[in-house]
């Protein structure tokens, strides 16, 4: 897709987390403080909060890729709606505990074997459980009971560090989390970024996928992206995609506010057209003159904007339908190649045994006359 058009090693706006393009904003590289120094103290609950779309998934797998060199054993469970008895197995199968047993008792003494066993190899464990805000009241409290787990030297077998949205900050708030709340050693709500962050994080991903200023941002593209995202990672993800999906659609190497006001105008008109769905149309009759002149202009204008997208889906598919034309007619050039050599190799091959075949003949016909 796009990613040839601008010279691009990989799509550098995918929605799925991933690591290799997170980037330490001010909030980031604060809240990653507090989850390494968690792994330093190696007991305790951290706990990360955030809006939907933050960055706290990348951030963990970031941290979890970065601590692959130490004595620590780390498992990343993302929760669902989770009875206490679902979770616990969860985070058996979490740590490879295969076929874990049914019965809860079991279940601890298989989990707890578990840690003593790779606590006398010199590991520590650590769970990170994301989502943390669709755990019930009873799946947290099976947390704080596993932290209860003590090695034969003293010390906590597992450390735990829990991510999820705002909700989860209230829930420890109430007054049945007492004892979790004295366990937690550090807490932070990550926030968005600024405009300043905004943009060094889209150049950051931009430049890991070898980005080299193609397609360019005006100063006011970059301007309409922050206000429009507000600093939401996901939110910027998935704008840059679609602006980037768009550029390629339009041959366009320069983004100025124009472009970018045209890919937020799509979005918002694909969100409108879900959120107004299900709402039954009136008939003209029931409406009032003026408001039917005005709808048949919102319709006109949303309409406009309709056969706009069409006619970039449609430029977008005779794209890839060229490309694959071009990959076909290479791969039928590569096979005729292959076919002209092999009877090359197949001529070579008759001739030289032809060759071969007569020189014997002459050789045996020497033999018989010789006395």
């Amino acid at each position: 897709m796009y990613e040839d058009f601008y010279g691009l090693r990989d799509k550098p706006f995918a929605l799925s987390p991933d690591p290799r393009f997170f980037y330490a904003s001010k909030g980031h590289r604060r809240a990653m403080a507090y989850l390494e120094y968690g792994v330093q103290q190696g007991e305790g609950f951290i706990v990360i909060t955030g809006e939907v779309g933050a960055g706290k998934t990348t951030m963990a797998r970031s941290l979890l890729s970065g601590i692959v060199d130490r004595p620590l054993l780390a498992a990343h469970l993302v929760s669902t709606r989770l009875s206490a008895d679902n979770l616990l197995r969860l985070v058996c199968l979490a740590f490879g505990i295969e076929n874990p047993p049914q019965n809860k008792a079991d279940q601890l003494r298989e989990l707890e074997r578990f840690l003593v066993r790779i606590r006398s190899r010199g590991q520590r464990a650590l769970l990170v459980v994301d989502e943390a805000q669709n755990l019930n009241d009873e799946a947290v409290e099976e947390l704080r009971m596993l932290s209860n787990f003590q090695g034969d030297e003293g010390g906590p077998l597992l450390q735990s560090f829990l991510l999820g949205q705002p909700e989860f900050r209230r829930l420890l708030r109430s007054e049945h989390m007492q004892q979790l709340r004295q366990r937690v050693i550090a807490t932070y709500h990550l926030g968005p970024m600024d405009a300043e962050d905004t943009r060094a994080y889209i150049e950051h991903r931009l430049a890991q996928v070898g980005w080299e200023a193609d397609p360019s941002f005006s100063e006011g593209a970059w301007q309409r992206i922050y206000d429009y995202t507000q600093g939401t990672p996901r939110r910027i993800n998935t704008l840059c995609d679609r602006l980037l999906l768009m550029g390629y659609l339009e041959e366009c190497h320069e983004f100025t506010v124009r472009e970018v006001q045209s890919v937020i105008d799509e979005v918002e008109a694909d969100l409108g057209e879900a959120d107004n769905g299900d709402a039954a149309p009136s008939s003209p009759s029931e409406q009032d003159p003026e408001n039917a002149r005005e709808g048949l202009g919102t319709d006109r204008q949303t309409l406009e904007q309709r056969l706009q997208r069409i006619e970039r889906y449609l430029g977008f598919t005779y794209k890839r339908v060229q490309q694959l034309v071009n990959v076909q007619r290479e791969d039928q050039e590569r096979l005729n190649q292959r076919l002209e050599r092999v009877e090359r190799y197949l001529i070579s091959g008759y001739r030289l045994t032809r060759q071969v075949s007569g020189s014997l003949k002459r050789a045996l016909e020497v033999n018989r006359g010789e006395p």
